[in-house]
């Protein structure tokens, strides 16, 4: 599996970009702008290069951990799939670009998509000594423009960017990105009500056009949960110093929460249960949650079934389950 930190030549790019930029003055700066981000407000806040750097800053690590643990559980339901291009929709830095050339090595074209100059200026200066990113296109364009203009690929990504824009929009949106997959579609929002609720929609809609759940649902039906509930997962990440100095931050990690879906043209032959929060431990028994291909329920392992009980103390929230 892939790890969630930024890999080294991503470092090594934002630290070149570092050199004489001002980290307590960007601090106020990329605080706003990732509230933003997070409420679904959009890009328009970000307007020159150093508003790019501040954002990238404060959020590429914990967007590029919950796109790369949404991959990860991807390639866990289909170890076969190499895709060989990539689609990334509302692109912004290559957050997701750069998580999907980790994870994948077998791709080998990057076709980047978004309306913001300065995070394009950014993105582009990021992988241009890249011996990863090589053959890499960045269009402008807002995302249902440019993705009507876009060739189809294998592999196509929206991260953190479909709450940018209306309902109505999100649908013809979500129709679009579809007719672009050859293969695989991931989506990856917020893990908040709002951001689930958004995934869940696109989840349905796409299924009535023929797509198959691969991640993180076991099976195609409706989803069980209930209001106030909602699916969402988490992704511990760690933070650099600057990560830490921009964010105004003392613990060395971060935890992100965050709700995805990823489809797929082809039906899983076989889906697990998938945890849907941490199991709770006691001296008798292990309590998990747990979306199954039936419905959602509440497994208890009791701890004389000493090799079940050893196995399920290893279930992390997340996690993937027989």
């Amino acid at each position: 599996m892939t790890t969630p930190d930024l890999p080294a030549e991503l470092k090594a790019a934002l630290d070149g970009k570092l050199r004489g930029f001002s980290r307590n003055a960007a601090t106020g700066r990329a605080a706003s702008i990732s509230q933003t981000y997070r409420g679904g407000g959009g890009s328009g806040s970000i307007r020159s290069e150093a508003d790019a750097l501040a954002y990238a800053l404060a959020r590429m690590p914990a967007t590029y951990a919950a796109v790369t643990a949404s991959l990860n559980a991807l390639i866990e339901i289909r170890p076969d799939f190499a895709p060989k291009n990539l689609l990334d929709v509302g692109a912004g830095p290559g957050t997701a670009t750069w998580a999907a050339a980790e994870t994948f090595p077998s791709l080998q074209r990057f076709t980047l998509l978004d309306a913001n100059d300065a995070l394009r200026g950014l993105a582009l200066g990021l992988v241009t000594d890249s011996f990863r990113l090589r053959d890499v296109s960045y269009e402008r364009g807002e995302a249902r423009a440019a993705l009507t203009r876009a060739d189809t690929a294998d592999l196509v990504v929206a991260s953190y960017m479909i709450g940018e824009i209306s309902d109505a929009e999100q649908r013809a949106l979500a129709e679009l990105m579809w007719e672009k997959t050859r293969d695989a579609l991931l989506v990856v929002e917020p893990g908040t009500p709002a951001g689930y609720a958004r995934i869940v929609a696109l989840r349905a809609q796409l299924i009535a056009l023929g797509a198959h759940v691969a991640a993180p649902c076991p099976h195609d039906g409706k989803c069980p949960i209930q209001a106030p509930d909602w699916c969402h997962f988490t992704q511990r990440l760690q933070r650099s110093r600057a990560h830490k100095q921009i964010k105004g931050a003392e613990l060395p990690f971060e935890d992100e929460r965050f709700s995805y879906v990823a489809l797929t043209r082809a039906a899983v032959a076989q889906r697990p249960s998938r945890v849907l929060a941490q199991p709770t431990v006691s001296k008798i028994e292990i309590t998990a949650k747990l979306c199954t291909p039936e419905d959602l329920t509440f497994t208890k392992v009791p701890r004389r079934a000493k090799a079940d009980y050893a196995a399920a103390r290893r279930w992390r929230w997340g996690d993937a389950v027989s």
